[in-house]
């Protein structure tokens, strides 16, 4: 697929991001076909508030089910790029302007996004010479 100016590198593509929920998945999967039925690459599969850590004790649950967005990804035929937390940090950074990949690097909140942006990259066709 090409844009209108035929450059490959500007044609669009998709990321779906999904909680692990059953409703959430639904509308995920809709989102899906929806792309293909366009044309539109999906590149993959972004599992959103995966996981709750307690931040005093580290205690993992997971609130909206586990692996909701991998099943998803097997029906699908599509790679998960990865898994956002459910952290208090992430929205408290974000909030105050400055997002958990600026604020606190090397935190897992941030290494689980620039995971993500790595995945997506490595996707994306190399620039013409």
């Amino acid at each position: 697929m090409m844009n209108l100016k035929g450059n490959p590198e500007l044609t669009p593509r998709a990321v779906i991001i999904s909680t692990p929920q059953d409703v959430a998945l639904l509308d995920a999967r809709k989102g899906t076909e929806m792309f293909r039925k366009v044309h539109v690459p999906v590149l993959g599969l972004v599992q959103n508030m995966s996981v709750f850590q307690c931040p005093k004790c580290k205690h993992e649950t997971h609130i909206f089910g586990a692996d909701g967005v991998r099943d998803l990804a097997k029906t699908t035929g599509l790679d998960v790029l990865g898994d956002v937390p459910l952290q208090v940090n992430i929205r408290e950074t974000c909030d105050s302007g400055q997002p958990v990949v600026i604020s606190q690097p090397q935190s897992d909140a941030a290494k689980a996004y620039l995971k993500i942006a790595v995945e997506i990259v490595r996707r994306l066709p190399a620039p013409a010479a």
